[in-house]
């Protein structure tokens, strides 16, 4: 079995290489080793599979059906190699991860960078960004997502839950008064962070229904610690995650307004593309991320 996967292996490797010499340098192998293997492989299936001359390499007819299914068999072989060692060794290599910018600097900063710590063999190409990033055409292993609902090409796992809030300057509050219902907002001042979905569609809960709630107000801006600021010197309400919001809470800053209307169920994913089989260094990080944010709950 040993023998006959050699001589597949070098019948794919001599394709894709373009040629014996050039299969011979990029796998260390010789020249003579490689056409022995190939032959043998032709005999044994009893047909060509290449046609060879000084100039050119290409495939016959039962070559290229035989390179497409001995293709397939190897990289599959590989990827099983690739998960146990996986499994057993400690996670390495480099690691590209991508996350919203504010997210990234202000909670999941710590959570990774402890991540790092445990795993001195992993090297850490971090992307804080506002925008869609495509994970297959930008080579990113797993991004970091505030969503309520999945990519369907894409394969998610839950971090940790998430809730935003709506809030104001108490100065705002003496002036136009507290809003008691979201519909109360239309006629009020607000911040828009174009990053929000919806925009200036603000959604809510009520009696188990979604409602929107179109907003108007004296600036739009796309950036969430810029919202903040407005809001906090008094120019809008203004819907935050969590996290953003909840140290101008504490400090008096800013106050929470409808509270009871507000949506559940968003949540922070791990999100990677579809493969057979999870690196080891990004199921690492994704374990981490879980217990982390377990112990350092996303209030």
């Amino acid at each position: 079995m040993t023998q006959d996967l050699a001589r597949i292996r070098a019948f794919v490797q001599v394709f894709d290489s373009g040629g014996f010499s050039s299969a011979a340098r990029q796998h260390g192998r010789s020249k003579a080793l490689l056409s022995k293997y190939v032959t043998d492989l032709e005999d044994y299936l009893g047909v060509r599979l290449m046609n060879r001359t000084t100039r050119k390499l290409s495939l016959t007819e039962a070559g290229e059906a035989y390179y497409r299914e001995a293709s397939a068999l190897l990289q599959q072989l590989d990827d099983l190699d690739a998960t146990i060692t996986d499994q057993t060794a400690e996670p390495r290599g480099m690691l590209r991860v991508s996350a919203p910018r504010n997210f990234g600097e202000t909670t999941l900063a710590p959570a990774i960078y402890d991540y790092l710590k445990k795993y001195h063999k992993v090297t850490l190409d971090l992307r804080l960004e506002d925008r869609y990033v495509d994970l297959v055409d930008e080579g990113i292993d797993v991004a970091l997502r505030i969503s309520t609902m999945g990519d369907s090409s894409l394969i998610a796992r839950k971090i940790a839950d998430m809730h935003v809030v709506v809030g104001a300057a108490p100065e705002l509050l003496k002036q136009h008064g507290t809003p008691k219902h979201p519909e109360d907002l239309r006629h009020l001042p607000c911040i828009i962070d174009v990053n929000l979905q919806g925009q200036s569609n603000w959604r809510f809960i009520e009696e188990g229904k979604t409602i929107s709630v179109p907003v108007n107000g004296p600036l739009r801006v796309n950036s969430p610690l810029a919202a903040r600021k407005a809001a906090v010197m008094g120019l809008g309400f203004v819907v935050l995650p969590s996290y953003l919001a909840d140290p101008a809470v504490a400090s008096g800053e800013l106050v929470p307004v409808l509270a009871e209307f507000l949506p559940t169920g968003q949540t922070l994913q791990a999100v990677y593309p579809h493969r057979r089989h999870l690196a080891g260094k990004v199921r690492a990080l994704i374990d981490h991320l879980v217990d982390w944010f377990q112990h350092h709950p996303i209030s």
